[in-house]
């Protein structure tokens, strides 16, 4: 996760909207076919979306508050219900006239400070199934005394609108009393008791410890919550209580998982940028709260934290369920719009998809937002207001017959998505290729079935990333197999997934795919990664099941099936594309030393990938034919 936490054209005739959705154009306007508006008490409302009025843009006019609310859990052990550190920022009008505003609020417990990530990262050079070297350092986050504001984000656009912005902090970061347990029930129930508060259930005070009681009687008790990555990932988390009153909330490239943002298919795998990150290194990097309880919290939450996350098999168990937010979907009762990038590989993009796929057929309001970028990246202003405006405000502006996904074309602004009625895109079909013999050069990807009979080897070696072994003409260390050059785009939407028949010669070994796009090209600055399709990592040892480990026999062939990162990209005539198989990836996984030896049985190893129009798409992209040749 982020280690910190538009406009669209002119709106068209229904019809031409109608029409434009069905041809596929990228120029569907958000506010089509909206219904009158009434705009609640304080609100000025047009095209469906709050606008900034005068009355309430004078800064030195808001209201700045600071509190602690009560929560319903006591993780610091002293006895005490723990209490968040919350601020306030609401308009004059709120104490002068008896206007009630609704609330956007944002939490996260990175506002009061964070440890140096050099000093939270796991050793990752040492062999599998073997224990890691001890972490050197266990850092200590400075405690800032004297703070009166927690953060300004979303004040000058919100408040300017007629909305109070609210902040707070996580528990045991900052101000917060409490333990930060990284996905622990405590994280969904403190924003839970801060929307509590907001609609007068929760009692708030004007100090951590005292008795004067600060209540929200300014508050319509309607809230919305936005943030981007862990600060998106608590939205999630307190919409898991069902809480009333969160109306809405925009989760942009939140964890939904740690056990899917620490491990892949069983394998231990870093997150894109922070090799040697683990569960235990980003309760190090937070713990920010009061220095007198970070002894009981280590004790009671760190120490027990090393002991079950696993890092010797990367194994599924009770711990990790625990902090997996899309089995507690059931929960949601606000409308979620999703925000994601494909080539996010941090925060991968299958945490949205999974609370997506939990959502889909609930009757929970859904929409998602998808673009070709990195890291982070929220919709387009307009996009926010809306659904804003629609859940939060409550004005019936149609949102909800909105298309439901809204991508960013390759090469577009990113405020600029394409609609489409779903995702994955109406029409997209799996088609199954096959490899061919060549691996250790060119091997063909085909659709013709099986029958080669050949075995092909690699020799992992972690010295070699995998840009490089992509783009090698011959190496030793990996197996290639692509497609004939594409004679038509072929547009890939959903999940693909692999089979992979192999053996190595020890008893685990690390399995890593790539999807790319050959030939590599130099990428375009609005497509960071466009030589890469997706990716995916597995741990054979796992091949039967998540929660126990299988150790290979060296000679013994097993399946491995498993997804890679879900993706909508379109792959353009002249391309081919290309299945790319190793063992260690020297970005992500563990780094044995080199040596070990995977074979794969071809007729036992596949590649399915989602394309729109299916299996005569890519016979047509492949000019009406399935050579067998690179």
């Amino acid at each position: 996760m982020d280690r910190t936490p538009t406009t669209r054209r002119t709106p068209l005739l229904p019809l031409a909207a109608l029409l434009g959705l069905l041809l596929g154009a990228p120029s569907l306007p958000l506010a089509a076919q909206a219904p009158p508006e009434e705009a609640p008490r304080g609100l000025l409302i047009e095209n469906g979306q709050v606008q900034v009025q005068e009355i309430y843009s004078d800064t030195t006019r808001w209201i700045r508050q600071q509190l602690w609310v009560e929560t319903e859990f006591d993780t610091d052990g002293d006895g005490r219900a723990d209490r968040m550190h919350v601020t306030v920022v609401r308009p004059r009008q709120t104490e002068t006239d008896g206007l009630r505003v609704p609330v956007i609020y944002e939490t996260s417990p990175y506002y009061a400070g964070t440890a140096s990530v050099r000093d939270i990262l796991w050793n990752v050079r040492h062999e599998l199934g073997e224990p890691p070297p001890p972490r050197a350092v266990i850092p200590e986050v400075g405690y800032r005394e004297g703070r009166t504001r927690i953060s300004n984000s979303h004040v000058g656009t919100w408040v300017p609108r007629g909305f109070a912005v609210v902040h707070s902090e996580s528990p045991g970061t900052g101000f917060s009393q409490g333990c930060p347990t990284m996905g622990g029930a405590n994280e969904s129930l403190g924003p839970k008791a801060v929307i509590d508060w907001l609609n007068g259930r929760a009692r708030g005070f004007t100090t951590p410890d005292g008795n004067e009681e600060v209540t929200a009687d300014w508050a319509t008790g309607r809230v919305g919550m936005i943030g981007t990555s862990f600060n998106g990932t608590l939205p999630l988390a307190a919409a898991t209580t069902g809480v009333e009153g969160l109306e809405a909330i925009i989760p942009i490239a939140p964890n939904t998982s740690y056990w899917h943002y620490y491990r892949s298919h069983g394998l231990i795998r870093s997150p894109g940028g922070y090799l040697g990150e683990d569960i235990d290194s980003l309760y190090d990097f937070v713990n920010s709260g009061n220095p007198e309880r970070r002894a009981y919290c280590n004790r009671t939450v760190r120490e027990p934290m090393v002991e079950q996350m696993d890092r010797i098999t990367g194994n599924w168990n009770d711990y990790w369920a625990e902090r997996d937010y899309a089995l507690q979907a059931g929960g949601i009762r606000a409308a979620v719009l999703m925000a994601h990038a494909w080539n996010d590989w941090n925060v991968m993009p299958e945490h949205s998809v999974r609370v997506i796929e939990a959502l889909r057929d609930t009757d929970v309001p859904l929409q998602m937002y998808f673009h070709q970028g990195g890291h982070g990246g929220a919709p387009p202003f307009e996009m926010v207001n809306r659904w804003f405006t629609r859940y939060v405000a409550g004005v019936e502006n149609g949102v909800e017959n909105d298309p439901r996904a809204w991508i960013t074309r390759e090469g577009d602004p990113r405020d600029q998505p394409t609609p489409y009625e779903d995702w994955p895109l109406p029409g997209a079909a799996p088609v199954t290729l096959h490899p061919g013999p060549g691996g250790r050069s060119a091997g063909p990807l085909h659709l013709t079935g099986p029958g080669s009979g050949a075995i092909e080897g690699l020799i992992d070696n972690v010295e070699f990333p995998g840009s490089e072994l992509a783009q090698a003409e011959d190496s030793p260390h990996r197996l290639l197999y692509r497609t004939d050059e594409l004679r038509e785009p072929v547009h890939i939407s959903g999940t693909p997934e692999v089979t992979i028949r192999m053996t190595a010669s020890k008893a685990a070994a690390n399995l890593s795919v790539w999807l790319v796009a050959l030939p590599w090209i130099d990428p375009e600055p609005r497509q960071p990664n466009f030589n890469i399709i997706t990716r995916g990592w597995a741990d054979p040892q796992n091949h039967r099941s998540l929660t126990e480990s299988d150790p290979i026999v060296p000679g013994e062939y097993r399946e491995v099936t498993f997804t890679l990162q879900p993706t909508d990209q379109v792959i353009p005539a002249g391309q081919r594309i290309t299945l790319v198989v190793f063992s260690s990836d020297r970005q992500y996984t563990l780094w044995p030393e080199p040596g070990t030896e995977l074979s794969l049985e071809l007729d036992g190893t596949s590649l399915t990938i989602p394309v729109v129009g299916g299996e005569a798409a890519v016979r047509r992209a492949l000019g009406g034919t399935d050579r067998e040749t690179p």
